[in-house]
């Protein structure tokens, strides 16, 4: 409630003229001081409406009139007002003062950051209200990547909350992934513990990141979650590096009820991902991980996948079933059969990959009874292996016969044959060497 409004406004008439003297004298200070005392007296007498009139009607004097403020005043008048934002006495007349500030402050370059944390305040009412695709929209007004003078952290946290609040209005039609581009996972690798440098004369200061600004660490952390969240269902591989990344993380690492969860999602990301060198690469350290002893099932099942022998899907299923079933929530449900499929596929392409190790020549019938699957599924299973390049295999249809051989042109066979007789050679030679020094020791030996 606005109390004793004549007095008020004698004060604040009082006050303008103050002001208005020290802009004509340029002293900055005092015209500083002026606004600010205006402000804290509109606070300090519960008039809100008058506070939010008189912000617009300081800002409008100092347009229309020549003599334009320093900016350092405009950025005080502005801050100071935000210190009310959470004192105010209900929540329309937060969102009227949060307003009336983000559009004095639209398009000052020197009150940016002021106005992003606004819209943010402004954004997070709006999505307490239900009012998702409002909020959202907030939100995306702001770039906060080309504010030079905003502190890392609160760029970074900003940036992500820009992700999350269109993956809360609309996971499938959000442009997600682009402006999670705008965020370079190489900056969560910065050594925080040094010192932070000066800035040399000409650059913009770095302001200091509000104290609810999460840490790196934390920031790095809810960047991977968001990753996965907006990651394609079926992309296992992308999935299982940003949960790794997540498993990297010190706090993460160092309590055993977050790795524990973490680390059987990036084992059963890494079964489920097809092969290649960078699932190779993760499987072999997973697998030398000292933590994956604390769940041996799990370490089982990455050993099955990993030594080069036929495994037989319906022992591996019967053995890992309930595993799977425990995990189901983490594969969410519509994918669950979807995963159970891709598991048995994955299954029969090592085993084809062991086929193609210790065969040069086989039947397409043969192969079927090792894979346990009919010729027709063989057949299938080989060609996608072989038009993804994953072997290289050649068949022939009308002998039944399949060849893992590579065709060598003539300058590979004389070179692999060059390489033969230049190791019998050597063996040869380091033979007769022998032979001579056993001969050598012998003939001491009748000596004596």
């Amino acid at each position: 409630m606005e109390n004793g409004g004549g007095d008020l406004e004698a004060k604040i008439e009082m006050l303008l003229n103050v002001e208005k003297q020290m802009r004509q004298v340029g002293d900055v200070a005092g015209t500083r001081k002026a606004v600010t005392d205006i402000l804290q007296l509109c606070f300090e007498a519960g008039a809100w409406r008058t506070l939010n009139d008189q912000i617009v009607l300081i800002l409008a004097a100092w347009t229309v009139e020549t003599e334009l403020p320093d900016r350092s005043a405009v950025q005080a008048m502005v801050q100071q007002a935000m210190q009310y934002i959470d004192q105010t006495p209900d929540l329309d007349t937060k969102i009227e003062l949060i307003k009336t500030l983000n559009s004095v402050s639209a398009g000052k370059i020197y009150v940016e950051i002021e106005r992003a944390r606004l819209i943010k305040k402004l954004a997070k009412i709006k999505e307490e209200q239900g009012l998702i695709a409002e909020a959202a929209d907030l939100m995306q007004e702001v770039a906060v990547e080309t504010f030079g003078a905003m502190a890392k952290t609160e760029k970074i946290s900003f940036i992500l909350e820009q992700v999350r609040s269109f993956v809360f209005r609309s996971p499938r039609l959000c442009p997600c992934t682009n402006t999670l581009e705008k965020i370079s996972p190489r900056v969560f690798e910065a050594d925080t513990s040094k010192e932070k440098k000066k800035p040399k004369e000409g650059e913009a200061i770095v302001e200091e990141a509000p104290a609810d600004i999460p840490s790196l660490l934390e920031l790095k952390k809810i960047y991977y979650q968001l990753m996965i969240s907006i990651r394609s269902s079926n992309n296992y591989l992308e999935i299982c590096r940003c949960y790794k990344s997540i498993y990297e993380i010190p706090s993460v690492k160092e309590d055993p009820a977050q790795w524990i969860p973490v680390l059987r999602k990036i084992c059963w990301y890494l079964v489920l991902s097809p092969h290649d060198p960078m699932q190779s690469s993760l499987f072999n350290s997973t697998l030398e991980d000292k933590n994956l002893s604390e769940i041996p099932h799990f370490r089982l099942l990455l050993k099955q996948l990993v030594t080069m022998e036929v495994i037989q899907w319906t022992a591996l299923w019967d053995t890992f079933k309930d595993e799977f079933e425990n995990e189901r929530n983490m594969l969410g449900g519509s994918l669950g059969e979807k995963a159970a499929e891709d598991l048995k596929l994955r299954v029969i392409e090592h085993n084809i990959l062991v086929v193609s190790k210790y065969y040069s020549r086989i039947t397409l019938k043969r192969l079927a009874d090792l894979l346990c699957l009919t010729v027709q599924e063989a057949e299938k299973h080989l060609s996608e292996m072989v038009v993804s390049k994953a072997l290289v295999a050649k068949i022939d249809r009308p002998m039944g016969v399949i060849c893992f051989q590579t065709v060598k042109d003539s300058n590979d066979i004389l070179n692999s044959w060059a390489m033969n007789l230049e190791k019998l050679l050597d063996l040869v030679e380091k033979s007769c060497h022998q032979i001579h020094k056993e001969t050598m020791v012998h003939k001491a030996a009748l000596k004596v």
